[in-house]
């Protein structure tokens, strides 16, 4: 590792041993990046150099962003940060909020500043985000004005007394009042190619979050590999999508891979289906990102008719959840396009498997992107002969390294990234995906902990025991599915399944509540006491539910 620019190092020294790293592979020539590399700088300064200042960057449904006036915006906000609020270069910055400019302002301003980023998505409740505190140790928050309540609430619970600052806000301490006026010259840091910039919290299959962290080199990785090699991507085009920029999936495809390419970026802060097509119709979007969900929901609508007009869109990319061959079939039909299926993880920070645009294979996610490889591994860790079905690998130039976290030796395997995915590959090299190895429920795009799920319906006074598992939805792919037992004499009926779907709402995410509730007397269990969800899960995938009490 080059010699850092942190002066907090705080995460650099909880990285894992260089032993435990996966194999880092950067061997094509896009790859060889210099030693000394900010990543804000290298965004931005090109296109500013070639004077496209005035060019447009950033849109919303209601403003356009020019290339100078983003520029300038994280130069006053880096500024602040620095010289009011006294960062350092290696101290961490929370962002909350839904996809707008200012919030990737904020981003890049805490880049160039040579500090560690830490997003966390707007749906957090207060105890889900205390868990991210607790681990990050985090020495400001930047927080959109709409979303300030639960970081209050969690910044309380774990006793710190970091600065709390609101965005997109009127009031005349809010950030826009405090950087107006301010000179737009800061200098960025001179940080390390592989200095942190980046920690990315997973979702985790167990409820507790596990902190992934990412180089600045990473950043430009990622944006130098699929879209280039996979999407042709070019400064005319304009990209639009739904997933949050705490996603590693939406950093990547709405602010990374479009500021990477001199390109234009569609921010919606209320991504529905709905208004997903109409800012694509309105801004001629042309690489569009989403999930399944969005793409079966935006087909129904262009099916019922009235929906605006997509025909400026040539490439559609799809990750975050299984596509089905139905939803792929209906688009295509509709649209003329085909969805690419991609693959991808916090831990790499961006599709690692993707389907070729020209050579397309219907139900296969793909071949491995271009500077990645991919095999499948049998539970001893040796490759499998194509056609079996284990646990996916990958090593390329990203790769998981979790701050202090012993779960590190189960990610990284012999140099590989295990990622946690079933697939198995065929003759010709493309991989076919069959799930989680693990008991995380992938619904919508969104992954979801079965166990934090049960976690929260156990702090019901009426719930004695539980268990979560993933059941079949044809518009989600999957839903979390409650089995209950109830305390003695609680009687069951759909007035308290809803009551207790509201009580999971009101304590974590509620895009995580149990969409479907059964009530049971028993839990079925090992002669240990252990719950064998798998017998409920194959209960709910190879037979038609019964006894569902609400939806």
């Amino acid at each position: 590792m080059a010699t850092t620019a942190h002066i907090d190092t705080f995460a650099r020294d909880r990285l894992p041993p260089p032993r435990q790293w996966p194999d880092l592979t950067c061997d094509r020539p896009e790859l060889a990046y210099p030693e000394r590399l900010n990543v804000a700088s290298a965004l931005l300064d090109p296109w500013l150099a070639r004077g496209w200042a005035p060019r447009p960057c950033l849109i919303t449904p209601t403003a356009t962003w020019s290339w100078g006036e983003l520029a300038a915006t994280v130069d006053r906000v880096a500024a602040l940060l620095v010289e009011e609020h006294g960062l350092v270069p290696g101290n961490r910055v929370l962002l909350r909020g839904p996809n707008t400019p200012m919030l990737a302002a904020c981003w890049l301003a805490v880049a160039k500043a040579g500090c560690i980023v830490i997003p966390t998505m707007p749906l957090l409740r207060a105890g889900e985000l205390s868990e991210i505190l607790d681990k990050a140790q985090v020495d400001l928050a930047l927080c959109d004005d709409g979303f300030l309540d639960d970081l209050r609430g969690a910044r309380a619970a774990v006793r710190q007394g970091f600065p709390l600052v609101a965005f997109n806000s009127d009031a005349a301490d809010g950030l826009e009042a405090r950087i107006a006026g301010r000179a737009a010259e800061f200098a960025a840091v001179d940080t390390a190619a592989d200095d942190i910039c980046l920690i990315a919290f997973t979702s985790g299959t167990t409820g507790r979050p596990k902190a992934t962290a990412h180089f600045h080199r990473d950043m430009l990785a990622v944006a130098d590999l699929s879209p280039r090699t996979q999407l042709g991507v070019t400064s005319d085009d304009v990209f639009c999508g739904s997933p949050s920029l705490a996603f590693a999936y939406g950093l990547g495809g709405l602010m990374l891979f479009p500021l990477r390419a001199g390109a234009c970026a569609v921010l919606i802060d209320r991504p529905t289906p709905e208004r997903l097509l109409q800012a694509i119709a309105r801004h001629k979007g042309t690489v569009c990102f989403t999930v399944p969900t969005v793409y079966r929901s935006m087909s129904a609508l262009i099916a019922a008719g009235g929906a605006p007009d997509v025909g400026s869109l040539r490439a559609c990319v799809s990750a975050g959840e299984p596509l089905t061959a139905a939803t792929f079939d209906d688009w295509r039909r509709l649209t003329g396009l085909p969805i690419l299926d991609t693959l991808g993880t916090t831990e790499l920070l961006n599709a690692v498997l993707a389907s070729p645009p020209d050579a397309i294979r219907p139900g296969a996610t793909g071949k491995p992107v271009p500077g990645y490889e991919a095999v499948v591994l049998d539970e001893w860790g040796e490759p499998l002969p194509a056609g079996q079905v284990g646990r996916l690998a990958v090593r390329g130039p990203t790769g998981c390294r979790y701050l202090d976290d012993p779960r590190q030796q189960n990610y990284v395997v012999g140099g590989w990234n295990v990622t946690g995915d079933a697939c198995h590959m065929d003759e010709d090299g493309y991989f076919w995906h069959h799930g989680r190895v693990d008991d995380l429920i992938v619904s919508a795009g969104y992954k979801i902990s079965g166990l934090e799920v049960e976690d929260a319906l156990l702090q019901h006074p009426l719930v004695e025991e539980c268990a979560v598992v993933a059941a079949p939805d044809p518009i989600r792919g999957a839903v979390p599915k409650a089995f209950l037992v109830l305390r003695p004499d609680v009687r069951s009926g759909p007035e308290l399944a809803r009551a207790i779907q509201d009580h999971v709402k009101a304590l974590i995410a509620p895009y995580k509540y149990p969409r479907r509730i059964e009530f049971l007397d028993t839990l079925p269990r090992t002669e240990t006491g252990k719950v064998q969800r798998y017998k409920l899960r194959l209960r709910e995938w190879d037979a038609t539910e019964t006894n569902v009490a609400a939806e």
